[in-house]
């Protein structure tokens, strides 16, 4: 579990691909402090499992279907990526909570920036949509944003300063694609009416049949 506050800015140092998936090497330092192989660092918002530990750099490998998923499988050499350990039970909770796993990809939209900081308009498909609602949560690559408002064709964001300081996104450009998670309490909601729905469709189909109506 994570908190979408990233803890430093990496760099992708090597890719190998491999049968299943891709291995990457990835240059860091504040994550590297504490770490060992087998624990968990968001890399642009994926859970990856560390498998290797070197000087200033630590490696991971994220399957085929993270890859097909996410944007890691279109990484080159030398990007550079946001990066936040695992979530302590003792730490505060200064973003929200982030699972690491991405629903899917957005697209940028429109840019739009100001004296106090930049407006971004991400593009999603309705699966993603109907789990982002304004003034809500949502992760993009990897960093808690709050949503400003809806529109027909995805969401709003407005970054300040800060935040554009201590992430990559004031090198996004329209049409790059990114990292999407959405909050995993409306994710359960979803699920828990859809739920109550097809149990009420079954007691009206019982009860009809009872009636005679079936």
């Amino acid at each position: 579990m994570f908190t979408g506050l990233i803890e430093e800015i990496g760099t992708v140092l090597d890719i190998r691909k491999q049968v299943d998936g891709i291995v990457f090497t990835i240059g860091a330092d504040i994550v590297l402090d504490g770490t060992k192989i087998g624990d968990s660092i968001a890399v642009h918002g994926a859970c990856l499992t560390v498998t290797e530990l070197a000087h200033k750099s630590f490696s991971v490998f994220a399957s085929r279907v993270t890859c097909d998923t996410t944007t890691l499988g279109n990484f080159q050499r030398n990007r550079r990526v946001h990066l936040e350990r695992a979530l302590r039970l003792d730490s505060r909770l200064g973003g929200h909570l982030v699972q690491g796993h991405v629903d899917g990809k957005g697209t940028v939209g429109t840019l739009k920036k100001d004296a106090h900081g930049l407006e971004i308009e991400i593009l999603a498909y309705e699966e993603i949509r109907k789990f982002v609602v304004s003034r809500g949560s949502v992760a993009v690559d990897g960093v808690s944003l709050t949503v400003v408002s809806l529109t027909h064709k995805g969401f709003v964001l407005y970054l300040i300063p800060e935040t554009l300081k201590n992430t990559t996104f004031h090198t996004l450009s329209p049409g790059e694609e990114v990292n999407i998670e959405t909050d995993i309490l409306a994710k359960y909601v979803e699920r828990m009416i859809s739920q109550q729905n097809r149990n009420d469709d079954r007691r009206l189909l019982q009860k009809m049949k009872e009636e005679g109506f079936m």
